[in-house]
């Protein structure tokens, strides 16, 4: 059985999508190594566990630049409906800061140069 969802319609499209049972309860990632060439970017979200000195890659995804600006400012938008309905989301070091997101310093080779 799949879940079907389908995105806003915008002129001329409708596009329906289709969720798979097996991909349905999602991968937990608390960490994100985000990089790019001038044809893509790349998210590789990892799981990071404290006292693990190793971390391994969850989930990949590899997109046009185009749809990489446009993923930006949907999770722009929805993080502004998020903190209106239930207040600011606050992070250990306020903002991001030299020691990553969580205060977790990723590996020094899987930092992009």
């Amino acid at each position: 059985m799949s879940n079907k969802k389908q995105p806003p319609k915008q002129p001329g499209q409708q596009i329906n999508i289709e969720l798979p049972e097996e991909v349905a309860d999602g991968t937990y990632a608390n960490f994100a190594v985000i990089t790019h060439s001038h044809a893509e970017f790349i998210l590789d979200f990892t799981r990071v566990l404290p006292g693990t000195p190793k971390a391994r890659v969850q989930s990949r995804i590899i997109m046009a630049p185009q749809n990489a600006k446009a993923l930006l400012q949907a999770l722009e938008t929805n993080v502004k409906r998020y903190e209106q309905q239930h207040g600011e989301i606050k992070t250990p070091q306020g903002e991001q800061g030299p020691g990553g997101p969580f205060g977790i310093e990723p590996p020094k080779d899987i930092l992009p140069n």
